[in-house]
């Protein structure tokens, strides 16, 4: 694949993250899929191949359209200025022979696409953070990732429910809410029942490890939590590793480091050795029937390497998900390709989850939402 293309491409979506428009690192693989579809040469078939894949809305689309005219077609393209074809032979299917300046003079200076510092051509910091593991990272990484992990949270809490509602005004007509009002009226239709998908914030309970394995990762599961819990005030978070401890009144506003601290002193054994069965035993003991009902969704943040009785476990994960609307296991392990799910308190607990996922960076952190929903 041609490194140019990819670095313009990387540049175009730069430079519009950078006016204010809202392109994803997701819309600019997309993006580069389409390339590969369409003619390079032919610069309106490109134009519409990135505004459609790259997503862009009518309100952003002036936006667009002079950034795709100057970092795209050069500098001295404009409106109603004739494209300039490029200075290579290429066709569909083509990229190899996508053309050093897609500009097509090459050598003006003017046309360079200021690509961003990063591992790969025009990724940005941020991109780069989604994608950096979490036992990779340091002080400063996590200070920048909790600015994105509140960006996640609040399109968790304008998520609108998949399930439709009662609304008044706008919605859809509710033809048998609508029947119902005529036999009320002796026969006369005075108004449309309606309904929408209203937005409902999530009802979430989420039981960490915070045993020495999960060191590397506990830091930022909790400083995601803390994020969801500013969204959806009805979270509630456990930890664990010997023992299990509420610890929803100490994610407070604050510094993450000074809640780590405080967190470290308040629950028994932190960083130290892991009970999983009997952590969890103790949460369907003294909190399942008052935190958890069909609309709850439960989330265990944890490697599954069980140093106590699997039996225990299971039993404890058959209580919790006949009461749940659905339980997700998170594991850092799974970023291991080669990893499976074998360990026996991971394959006691396996048969009692609706979705066992990784968790090591943020994009997987960011698929999980989807799952969150009321």
């Amino acid at each position: 694949m041609s490194g140019d293309l990819v670095a313009h491409l990387a540049g175009l979506a730069g430079a519009l993250r950078r006016a204010g428009v809202r392109v994803s690192v997701g819309d600019e693989v997309d993006a580069l899929r389409a390339l590969l579809r369409v003619d390079v040469g032919d610069p309106q078939e490109v134009r519409r191949a990135l505004r459609c894949s790259l997503k862009i809305r009518p309100g952003d689309a002036r936006a667009f359209e002079a950034l795709f005219a100057r970092l795209w077609m050069g500098a001295g393209a404009g409106e109603g200025a004739a494209p300039a074809r490029p200075v290579a032979e290429h066709g569909p299917g083509n990229p190899r022979a996508a053309p050093r300046s897609l500009a097509g003079g090459g050598e003006s200076a003017e046309a360079e696409v200021e690509v961003p510092e990063g591992d790969e051509p025009g990724y940005s910091r941020e991109a780069l953070l989604r994608r950096k593991p979490f036992d990779r990272c340091d002080d400063r990484d996590l200070a920048e990732m909790e600015r994105i992990m509140a960006r996640l949270a609040r399109r968790l809490a304008t998520r609108r429910s998949r399930r439709l509602a009662p609304a008044r005004g706008r919605g859809i007509p509710d033809l048998r809410r609508s029947l119902r009002r005529v036999l009320a009226t002796g026969g006369e239709l005075l108004s449309l029942a309606r309904r929408e998908r209203p937005v409902e914030t999530p009802r979430l309970v989420v039981i960490c490890d915070t045993s020495g394995s999960m060191d590397a990762h506990t830091r930022f599961l909790l400083a995601f939590v803390r994020a969801l819990k500013r969204v959806a005030s009805r979270t509630e978070v456990f930890a664990f590793n010997t023992e299990l401890t509420r610890i929803t009144a100490w994610l407070s506003p604050g510094r993450q480091r000074s809640v780590l601290s405080r967190l470290a002193e308040a629950v028994p054994d932190w960083s130290g050795g892991t009970r999983i069965g009997e952590s969890l035993d103790a949460f369907a003991r003294r909190h399942l029937d008052e935190l958890v009902d069909g609309r709850t969704v439960v989330i265990v943040f944890s490697d599954g390497l069980e140093r106590g009785d699997p039996e225990l476990l299971a039993r404890a994960m058959r209580r919790i998900r006949a009461r749940a609307r659905r339980v997700i296991w998170l594991n850092p392990l799974l970023a291991d390709p080669r990893y499976q799910p074998t360990a026996r308190g991971m394959a006691a607990a396996l048969p009692f989850v609706d979705r066992l996922a990784p968790v090591h960076d943020l994009e997987t952190l960011e698929r999980l939402l989807p799952h969150l929903e009321a």
